[in-house]
């Protein structure tokens, strides 16, 4: 194999495939990406046999071939190369030499006959959405996604559903709720869960312009298409949770609060919480304000702000950063918190649209 390719190319490709490459693997080849020359383009492969992606990079190609190249090894020469042109030699020995500029390296490859294959969609389903509008959607989601390994697979990902001309992404890791909505240009509807790690994934892929993405569902696989890449992932099976049970269909009490100013008095009371899950924060109602109280192994903080409240004294508790990021997910000036008592969830809704929805369960106060 023999190609020539732009330097800035080549490392933007490395980069992003990287991102589904396996660290320290007991298998070696799934640490690479494999490299396919054919024609006047090289397809580019990663897979960890969770993640895939594919991106065809054109490419001046002089001889076909193929190799697996270590892309942590790979990532790395090319960021420091100073060149403008990459040359890409491989010999009958599997010795990749990489040259440009004044800049040589020989790396030993592997063969593409030890990688795995990759998966492909049947599609069954295909829809068409903005990156810029997907792109937002995970964002304002996947925090409330779980992460713990002893997590339940399903509440690992992200749920999406295609509701007539509506879009919907929900996220939930039983103390937490996410819902956020957007209008689409599709009539199809359907539901499927994806690894909130893939599309998180997927959408790193995405430019600063506002492109089109395509999502191709299939029985066992989703794809994501875009700028020239292509991410797989296999859907995760299983029921969902009834999340629509959760909300609340009305509130006994509504409080309009400035997002920026809550957040910043949450701030300041976290200073002192060194351990936030079992440490809450205290939020206690009353004429006219909130007051924010935290105790913790380091000491005591009190702080208030001013609200336009005048129901009943309550007090409940939350964890700081369960409340935190999803306040941060808002992306608005003022949003409601809605309560139904100490022992209720929180509800988090916009003032004037019904993008979004989040609930944060409250923490039991001694």
């Amino acid at each position: 194999m023999l190609i020539k390719v732009e330097r800035v190319n080549l490392l933007e490709a490395v980069s992003n495939l990287s991102r589904a490459v396996l660290t320290r693997a007991a298998i070696p080849v799934l640490e690479g990406i494999l490299f396919s020359a054919e024609g006047s383009a090289v397809t580019m492969m990663a897979y960890n046999l969770e993640i895939g992606m594919t991106k065809v990079l054109p490419v001046r190609v002089e001889e076909d071939g193929d190799i697996v190249l270590n892309a942590k090894i790979l990532l790395e020469i090319l960021r420091k190369m100073d060149g403008d042109i990459v040359e890409i030699n491989v010999d009958e020995k599997m010795m990749a030499h990489i040259s440009c500029g004044a800049s040589n390296f020989d790396i030993v490859g592997m063969t593409s006959e030890d990688f795995p294959e990759m998966p492909t969609v049947s599609e069954n389903e295909e829809v068409t959405v903005s990156s810029e509008v997907l792109k937002d959607m995970v964002r304002q989601t996947a925090f409330a996604a779980a992460t713990s390994e002893n997590a339940r697979p399903i509440l690992m990902g992200i749920k999406f559903e295609f509701s007539g001309n509506k879009m919907s992404l929900i996220a939930i890791d039983g103390s937490r709720l996410a819902i956020r909505n957007n209008i689409i240009e599709t009539t199809n509807d359907a539901e499927f869960i994806v690894s909130s790690r893939a599309i998180n994934e997927a959408v790193k892929t995405i430019g600063e312009e506002d492109e089109k993405i395509t999502i191709r569902v299939g029985k066992k696989h989703i794809s994501f298409e875009n700028n020239g890449y292509i991410i797989i992932s296999r859907l995760i099976d299983g029921e969902y949770i009834d999340y629509k049970r959760s909300i609340p269909l009305s509130e006994t009490v509504s409080i309009k609060v400035n997002v920026k100013e809550i957040l910043n008095t949450i701030d300041r009371i976290s200073l002192i919480i060194n351990d936030q899950i079992k440490t809450p924060i205290r939020m206690k109602f009353e004429k006219g304000k909130i007051i924010f109280t935290s105790v913790s192994s380091i000491g005591r903080a009190t702080d208030e702000m001013a609200v336009d409240y005048d129901g009943n004294e309550f007090t409940i508790g939350f964890n700081s950063r369960y409340l935190t990021e999803a306040l941060k997910a808002t992306e608005c000036e003022e949003i409601y918190l809605k309560f139904n008592g100490p022992a209720a969830a929180a509800v988090i809704s916009p003032v004037e649209t019904n993008d979004f929805l989040y609930l944060v369960m409250p923490m039991r106060l001694s």
